[in-house]
């Protein structure tokens, strides 16, 4: 282990040529600089008098030091950077929030232009959802995009998702629908996708998602 009080830093997963690694923070300039203009940013996050692309760069920092400041077992956000050869392809969140008694998990990610459309997507939701199902012990994923949102939902949908719903929410500077889609672990077994993935220095990490030995 090569941090002992922050151990989740230590986690890796492996799918093929993919590795997933925790963020650090020496690593928020390059997650700013390989960030794609079309996805979106916290709308609430804080603007200063910068530049676009600095503000965004500004944002991927703040939310970086808010998830770790504020992690607790019953609430947490864990964003890992995907890579390939070394370069960063994009990055894959998985979320909890009353984890412990509800089992279920979300996800989020975005990859880069030069990655999209090559299965990548499907790879890196297939590594966390791994250790979701696996040994944190999720009883459910949960994943939603905006309908328009093709290449996300397709994902979700190519992997086992089920319709879980729709949303009417504010969008801009109108209203737009946001589609929800869940699989429950039973559904995730079924796949045998967990095959694919290695899962390394979970252990340590066991007190911090509230999970014993």
């Amino acid at each position: 282990m090569t941090h002992p009080y922050w151990p989740l830093l230590d986690l890796r997963l492996t799918t093929g040529d993919l590795v997933l690694t925790p963020l650090t923070e020496a690593s928020l300039a390059e997650v700013a600089e390989r960030l794609p203009g079309d996805v979106e940013l916290n709308p609430g996050a804080t603007v200063f008098g910068v530049d676009a692309a600095t503000q965004r760069g500004v944002v991927v920092h703040q939310e970086y030091w808010r998830y770790y400041g504020t992690w607790s077992p019953s609430a947490w956000r864990l964003t890992f950077g995907v890579r390939r050869d070394g370069e960063l392809m994009g990055l894959q969140e998985l979320e909890g929030n009353d984890f412990p008694t509800l089992r279920t998990v979300d996800t989020s990610s975005w990859l880069v232009p030069g990655a999209r459309g090559s299965g990548t997507g499907k790879r890196m939701r297939r590594a966390v959802l791994a250790l979701a199902f696996g040994p944190l012990g999720a009883r459910a994923a949960v994943t939603s995009a905006w309908h328009d949102n093709i290449a996300s939902l397709g994902v979700s949908r190519s992997l086992g998702y089920q319709p879980n719903g729709e949303s009417l929410l504010a969008r801009g500077d109108g209203a737009d629908t946001l589609v929800h889609l869940r699989m429950t672990q039973e559904q995730w077994e079924a796949t045998g996708a967990a095959r694919e993935v290695t899962i390394e220095g979970f252990e340590s990490c066991r007190p911090y998602f509230g999970i014993g030995g």
